[in-house]
């Protein structure tokens, strides 16, 4: 009996999923962040520059924006990166079994 309720059932396999999925998106925000700085965006202009303050707050400025390209699809990184761990995970729920 305690080995049955330890067992995924399909609803939670439907979570671990999900979960897999918000993580990809995840990683993919952070690539899109570090991208958009070394490309420049954010950065103040030499003439009328903000001061650090503008300096620091640019990166949350740089990470909502790629949050944004995400949600809107992104580069379908996020995609490849969820298959991957699915099938890491699948490969070695397999070898359990």
């Amino acid at each position: 009996m305690y080995l049955e309720s330890a067992l995924p059932t399909p609803l939670s396999k439907k979570h671990d999923h999900g979960q897999l999925y918000e993580k990809a998106k995840e990683l993919e925000v952070a690539f899109l962040t570090e991208m958009l700085a070394h490309a420049g965006l954010g950065e103040s202009p030499d003439a009328f520059g903000g001061g650090i303050g503008e300096e620091q707050f640019s990166s949350f400025l740089r990470t909502e924006q790629a949050r944004g390209i995400v949600e809107k699809g992104g580069l379908g990184l996020a995609q490849s990166i969820f298959e991957s761990l699915v099938k890491a995970q699948e490969s070695k729920h397999d070898q359990k079994n």
